[in-house]
């Protein structure tokens, strides 16, 4: 077997696996039959699938504990929220505009597409070096100077389109949990340390969307906040870094394909003492998936200070009130399930036949098994059936009648099912089926009744290169 994978050109690869995933049933283009909406996409039914998997397996590490509760706020939130949070006056990118064509663009992505290095640089700076280099917008025409544009998705609630009216689709989750914050305390009788957890959509009005699901205007985020006594954040702040580190595994991306970004100088938000990203290297070089931030007391703070409400906590023990500091864990489940796709894509050779397989870790799968009757005849697929009635209470299964054996194996390495079961004809003598897994296509004969424990004994201790 030579694996192929490695000898694609970065562009090869994103284009095979966009393909893949239209074709499959994993992403499609949003509404694509009137020409798409560009940086939106639509989740098919294995896409789905897997991102309710990845979805499922960060929630349960976060809130199967004693010390982390779950919400799902409002995705519409009082635009005094927003002003507090400072995005009204600070949510915004450096854009440009192609002085022929009318394009826009982002600064800071154009002067680093021409080998420019912008970290920590304000817009005044990457002008003075958009001029110096003469940078051209990408259809090769001048660019005008950069100006502020706010990300914001702006809209209105009630009939009157007028300043009284408007609100904003929420940027990010965080501010739901903050505002929250004291609810959750009191209501579940919560004490220090402890976090709020949340998975929902956000939606950024980008300027330019690119490289797939990576950089879109509607996206989903997991978001943990985790509140702390002040001069305990130091501690925490590393304890949840290790533990965001380790989760990655088990969801089936590699050590190697990880890497800490640290945030230096200007690049670090001025409410944080210290913020990590944690990179995964895409066919295009290394983007972030997640931040781990060192909040401060600032969001709290700035919520106390706009609602004119108070948000500290009372310590019983110390007899004191303060505002929480926070460590946060903000993970980006659209760009999650994008490296899972990209991790997972494989070409290998097998007996001269090309062999394209989606290695997804089995606990992210869309589809955990197949169940497959050898033949049409002798009872074999009513015995398929039974086993995949059986099987479906507990995990995602689907049976397949249709075509030669070895094309239906294709078919499910294709979509990432790690176990195929075939009823063949010692099925109808010992009550025994064939298990064949994905990645290294080596078959074994399980008792019928052994399936489930067989599978998800499997599923337990799945390894990840």
């Amino acid at each position: 077997m030579v694996v192929l994978k490695e000898n694609l050109m970065s562009d090869d690869l994103m284009e095979k696996l966009v393909s893949l995933c239209k074709r499959k049933g994993f992403i499609f283009q949003s509404s694509e039959i009137y020409g798409g909406l560009s940086g939106c996409w639509d989740y098919g039914p294995l896409g789905v699938e897997l991102l309710r998997n990845i979805k499922d397996a960060w929630w349960t590490s976060m809130t199967y504990r004693e010390d982390i509760e779950g919400i799902d706020a409002s995705i519409l939130m009082h635009p005094r929220v927003w002003e507090a949070s400072g995005h009204v006056d600070g949510f915004t990118d450096p854009m440009v505009e192609d002085q022929k064509t009318n394009e826009r663009f982002r600064l800071d992505q154009l002067l680093e597409e021409n080998g420019i290095d912008v970290t920590g640089l304000g817009t005044d700076e990457m002008n003075v070096l958009l001029r110096e280099h003469d940078v051209k917008s990408p259809k090769g025409n001048a660019l005008s100077d950069a100006r502020q544009f706010n990300l914001m998705f702006k809209t209105f609630v009630g009939p009157l389109e007028d300043e009284s009216a408007r609100v904003y689709l929420r940027p990010e989750t965080a501010q739901g949990i903050f505002v929250n914050y004291l609810n959750v305390q009191q209501a579940m009788r919560q004490k220090l340390p402890f976090g709020i957890a949340q998975i929902g959509k956000a939606f950024r009005n980008e300027i330019n969307t690119k490289n797939f699901l990576f950089r879109v205007r509607e996206f989903e985020q997991m978001e943990m906040q985790y509140f702390v006594a002040p001069g305990t954040q130091d501690k925490w702040f590393e304890y949840w870094r290790e533990q965001r580190w380790n989760w990655y595994q088990r969801i089936g991306l590699p050590e190697r394909k990880l890497s800490w970004h640290e945030h230096q100088g200007d690049e670090l938000a001025h409410y944080a003492s210290a913020a990590f990203d944690v990179q995964y290297e895409f066919p295009y070089g290394p983007g972030e998936i997640e931040g781990i931030h060192n909040r401060s007391d600032y969001d709290l703070s700035q919520h106390e200070k706009f609602s004119g409400k108070q948000l500290k906590y009372f310590d019983e023990e110390s007899r004191e009130k303060f505002v929480p500091y926070v460590i946060e864990t903000s993970i980006g489940a659209t760009r999650t399930s994008m490296a899972c796709l990209v991790e997972a894509y494989h070409e290998e050779e097998v007996k001269g036949d090309k062999r394209v397989v989606m290695r997804f870790h089995p606990r992210i799968a869309p589809i955990k098994a197949a169940v497959l009757p050898l033949v049409k005849r002798d009872g074999m697929p009513d015995i398929a059936h039974k086993i995949t009635e059986d099987l479906r209470p507990y995990m995602r299964v689907t049976y397949d009648e249709g075509g030669a054996i070895g094309r239906r194996y294709r078919r499910m390495d294709e979509v990432g099912t790690p176990f195929c079961l075939t009823v063949d004809s010692d099925t109808l003598e010992d009550q025994t089926v064939t298990v064949r897994e994905r990645d290294t296509m080596e078959q074994e004969r399980v008792p019928i009744a052994d399936l489930r424990s067989h599978i998800e004994g499997r599923m337990d201790s799945w390894q990840v290169p």
